[in-house]
């Protein structure tokens, strides 16, 4: 039996129930606890984590090992133990992204990763120094845009 979801950004969905998310302590400035991943096609490089209680509420968010290779979430070992966590290789790791006009200006949040496990969702706050809140997507797309807007200056 499916659970549906009257998205208001997509329509009504029709997600797996085992496929919901619980997030026990929540999402930083979001009320929702419960969410689901939702994907165009299986091969996407973006999904959503669409709320199940708020029908207005989706984030895009993406697995950050598609766009940066060397991605590593650190956490303390208390951290890991206060919420439970196995080791993280054990873990589907998706970043919120924020989208922009020009693909230059996409940008990951590399600082505050979702992390979930059998079923449960956390938002952690990654100590690895090269951790940036807004890291641009598509770097070199960025870079160029930026030589470029140099040089015309």
């Amino acid at each position: 039996m499916s659970l549906t979801i009257d998205s208001t950004r997509f329509g009504q969905i029709e997600v797996d129930p085992d496929s919901v998310v619980e997030f026990p302590h929540g999402m930083i400035g979001f009320e929702s606890r419960r969410f689901a991943l939702v994907a165009r096609d299986a091969d996407a490089d973006f999904l959503w984590l669409h709320s199940v209680d708020d029908p207005a509420l989706a984030l895009p968010v993406t697995d950050p090992r598609r766009f940066f290779g060397g991605f590593e979430v650190e956490l303390a070992e208390e951290e890991r133990e206060r919420l439970g966590l196995p080791q993280l290789t054990a873990t589907d790791i998706y970043v919120t992204v924020r989208a922009s006009d020009q693909l230059e200006g996409f940008t990951a949040n590399l600082r505050a990763p979702i992390v979930i496990s059998e079923g449960r969702g956390h938002q952690v706050i990654n100590q690895a120094a090269e951790a940036r809140l807004r890291a641009p997507l598509f770097e070199q797309l960025a870079e160029a845009a930026d030589d470029a807007s140099g040089q015309a200056a």
